[in-house]
């Protein structure tokens, strides 16, 4: 609108030599470390409201009033989910997961839950998703080889119980690794609680903690050298460097157990970051997932990390998780009681 107003009345040749003889905004620049990298250090959060997917036919930019009515639904919902607990209320229902089910009869109300109070921001743009790629917001389709696996997959579990051995719980029950893909990668909010981080760097290495039970990646600089196909640590192979202001991550050799969605990173598979500080209080966090062993199509996304000023408490996950025990022994009293051995 505005180069119709200016063309209605001035040579368009005058307007472009006006816009390019204007002064260039300098470029934020962050802060250094004393050996000259951009300095990621700190604590930060990337809870958010926006989805990891995209509703179908909805468009990537949120409009204000859509953002209003996101934001203030949740403030609401806090309001009431928070409310003190009914002492006289009756004992949730039974089932797998009985702690989830509703705020009147969960073991849990929403003073314990910290899943974020705003919708994501990149480059001004109020998200409806964090996937930017494929431009329609939405995780592609397995291959048929990743079907494959988990229907033999799911087959295999069906000769064990949920209960009969520690190995049939999952990671995070047993304070192995998070819940969801806190610490990644790729590091996505846990829709939550516990979306805080803590980054350190040196010269060689980049660490970061994540608040949700504790997890530590190890992301080492320099020259590459990869591990070997056989040895694949929880959170793979991180292996990063520098361009410009951004840092670059490739992952590799993640941990089969420690899967994304399910289905086992392949050998071919390699999942890139990156950490671009934008902002004396932002880090842009950018992921883009290359499995043509597992996906149709390479797909990725794009999320905020804002600076977190107060401290990152231990997480108390009890390693091993003692309460484990006495799930297992519960599981063999009712065998016992069944006829089982």
């Amino acid at each position: 609108m505005l180069l119709k107003q200016f063309t209605s009345t001035v040579p368009l040749a005058a307007v472009l030599l006006a816009v390019t003889a204007a002064p260039a905004m300098p470029q934020w620049e962050p802060s250094r470390t004393a050996w000259g990298d951009p300095d990621l250090q700190g604590n930060w959060s990337n809870a958010t409201l926006t989805p990891l997917t995209r509703s179908r036919d909805t468009g990537l930019v949120l409009t204000t009033e859509e953002v209003a009515e996101i934001e203030s639904g949740q403030a609401e919902f806090v309001r009431e989910a928070a409310a003190p607990s009914d002492p006289n209320r009756p004992l949730p229902p039974g089932g797998s997961n009985p702690v989830c089910i509703d705020a009147a009869t969960t073991c849990y109300n929403d003073v314990y839950r910290d899943p974020g109070e705003r919708v994501a921001v990149v480059n001004g743009e109020p998200r409806s998703s964090l996937i930017t790629i494929p431009e329609d917001g939405r995780v592609p389709a397995f291959t048929p080889a990743a079907r494959d696996w988990l229907r033999e997959a799911t087959q295999s579990s069906r000769h064990f119980g949920a209960y009969d051995n520690p190995e049939n719980r999952p990671l995070a029950e047993r304070c192995i690794v998070s819940f969801g893909s806190s610490a990644g990668p790729p590091m996505l909010p846990n829709y939550w609680y516990n979306n805080n981080y803590t980054i350190v760097q040196n010269r060689d290495h980049v660490v970061i903690l994540a608040e949700m039970v504790h997890d530590v990646r190890i992301i080492r600089l320099g020259e590459q050298s990869p591990l070997p196909d056989h040895l694949k640590p929880y959170f793979g192979d991180s292996w990063g460097y520098w361009e410009g202001n951004t840092l670059v991550v490739e992952t590799t050799n993640i941990h089969p157990d420690h899967s994304f969605r399910g289905v086992p990173q392949s050998i071919e598979g390699r999942i890139i970051e990156h950490f671009t500080p934008v902002s004396e209080d932002q880090i842009l966090y950018e992921f883009t997932i290359n499995d043509p062993v597992n996906y149709t199509a390479i797909w990725g996304g794009q999320l905020p990390f804002n600076r977190f000023d107060d401290q990152v408490l231990e997480y108390s996950c009890h390693e091993g998780n003692y309460a484990l025990e006495g799930v297992l022994r519960g599981a063999r009293f009712q065998e016992m009681e069944g006829g089982g051995n």
